[in-house]
């Protein structure tokens, strides 16, 4: 008796099995998954560096809004006040403070550059917004020069040049509600950090990533400088870290580069020129304590 082979199974398609409406659902499927696993780069592009290393702190009381620095001297910014000291002795060299009922209600950044002490002011938290530049000598701290941009995109809360000489500065929106207002003051996600042309006009802008955004919790971007590395870096109104943010390939919301954590309350921050990586910043007093200054060194990028 010859021994014959067995009949091989038939295979039927997928298409057969499942039907063709359950195939197509799995191709859909899978091919969702793998755009997700594609745009998972830009998603997870966001980096946790060390935290930064406090070597200085000491109690300032006008430094409630933000802090600038030279190679020589350190400025401490309130509402409607500026203390120039002396980096290493901390002797107070130089005071402007503007009267009560005076045009200067509320300065929130500063940066000095070519001699002179730029500061971003506003009327927050009064309605509806309205911004200006201020100008001061950063020698003798008087009074130079003012740009009005009047009621704009928001509340102008700081600015700074970039590595290729262009100035950049951010307008807060909040999602806080003041006094009698029953309507948030602005909406925070319509802050916006823009590129000005010479004359102050806006040549372009961009928003912040939603998570990025999320961090501010009902507050804003308080404040913004380029570092030595041309990076740009900004804070929060509270939170003790700095946020590396980058010019998008595409569109218009930056893109969230890094986390550091950084022992600072948010606010109006500064890059010491004398020494690369050295941040200059402040934590505002609470329960009547003093405010202070803090100098801390960031880590090294890895």
């Amino acid at each position: 008796m010859i021994a014959r082979p067995l009949p091989m199974p038939r295979r039927r398609s997928a298409a057969r099995i499942l039907g063709a409406g359950a195939l197509g659902a799995m191709t859909q499927a899978a091919l969702t998954l793998a755009a997700l696993a594609l745009a998972a780069p830009s998603v997870m592009a966001q980096e946790q560096r060390a935290p930064a290393q406090t070597i200085a702190r000491f109690d300032m009381p006008e430094a409630r809004q933000a802090v600038a620095v030279t190679d020589r001297y350190v400025y401490a910014i309130d509402d409607r006040t500026i203390v120039k000291l002396d980096k290493v002795t901390r002797q107070v060299l130089a005071k402007w403070e503007g009267p009560k009922a005076g045009p200067i209600l509320h300065l929130d950044s500063g940066v000095v550059r070519d001699g002179k002490l730029y500061t971003a002011h506003s009327n927050y938290p009064s309605w509806p917004m309205a911004s200006s530049i201020e100008v001061w000598d950063a020698e003798t701290l008087k009074h130079l020069e003012t740009h009005s941009f009047g009621i704009d995109r928001g509340s102008f809360t700081w600015l700074d040049r970039d590595p290729q000489g262009r100035w950049l500065g951010a307008f807060a929106n909040y999602n806080r509600v003041f006094d009698k207002s029953p309507l948030a003051y602005g909406n925070k996600y319509a802050t916006q950090l823009v590129r000005f042309n010479p004359d102050w006009s806006v040549a372009e802008a961009w928003v912040y990533p939603d998570a990025l955004i999320a961090k501010f919790q009902d507050m804003s971007n308080s404040g913004g400088a380029f570092g030595p590395d041309g990076r740009l870096y900004i804070t929060g109104h509270d939170n003790s870290e700095l946020y590396v943010v980058a010019p998008p390939e595409m569109g218009p919301v930056m893109r969230w580069v890094e986390t550091i954590p950084i022992e600072i309350g948010g606010q109006g921050f500064a890059f010491d020129p004398a020494e690369p990586g050295v941040v200059w910043g402040l934590i505002r007093g609470k329960s009547g304590g003093p405010s202070q200054i803090t100098v801390s060194r960031l880590p090294a990028r890895p």
